[in-house]
């Protein structure tokens, strides 16, 4: 699919709730957000109507809307939804981080709509979203166990210290493309991310 000359108004970055699952492979994309927020002086707060955490930070001299859903990762698109049709955001102004095993932990790129590929988070923003799939996503390698049927406890699992930090740094490298997505620079985006 072409990249889009859409300006980005929403992230969204998927996880789990509670201390278990902090830190833990499925929670790649609640990391990102809560990283975005933190680079530009926001503060997440949980906000009932929203199901999650929310923020609105500045980038470029546009508004940046944040959300980390607090729902399970399976309900993501209740939050997701509601903040959206609240504030008027179309599924394309939508970017949606999450963790992807069919990437390399350490690697990061950018998406432009698509199915869900097994993903639970994508799968019910799809279906809450009246299944539009137009939405970005932001894909965080986790790696791959190799094994199908041992995804669901590999994905509930901390990475090894080494593989944890490919992750961290893979959410460092995206951070630097925020201000050209909020332009609408999308070719630039994945061109320049992609190369990492």
């Amino acid at each position: 699919m072409k990249a889009p000359d859409t300006k980005i108004k929403l992230v969204v970055g998927l996880g789990n709730p509670g201390g278990e699952y902090t830190n833990t492979r499925h929670n790649a994309g609640q990391d990102f957000v809560e990283a975005l927020s933190r680079e530009y002086l926001g503060n997440l707060n949980p906000e009932a109507k929203f199901f999650g955490l929310a923020d609105r930070i500045s980038v470029q001299h546009r508004d940046l809307r944040l959300l980390v859903p607090t729902t399970f990762m399976n309900l993501s698109g209740k939050a997701v939804a509601a903040l959206a049709q609240f504030f008027k955001i179309e599924p394309e102004e939508i970017l949606v981080a999450h963790d992807e095993l069919d990437l390399a932990p350490g690697v990061a790129r950018l998406k432009i709509g698509g199915g869900h590929g097994g993903h639970n988070g994508l799968r019910d923003i799809i279906q809450a979203l009246g299944n539009n799939k137009n939405f970005a996503r932001l894909r965080l390698g986790i790696g791959h166990p190799g094994n199908a049927k041992q995804v669901s406890s590999y994905v509930l699992k901390k990475a090894p210290p080494e593989e944890q930090q490919k992750i961290e740094d893979a959410i460092q490298a995206a951070l630097k493309h925020i201000p050209t997505l909020v332009n609408g620079d999308w070719e630039k985006a994945m061109r320049e991310l992609h190369t990492n």
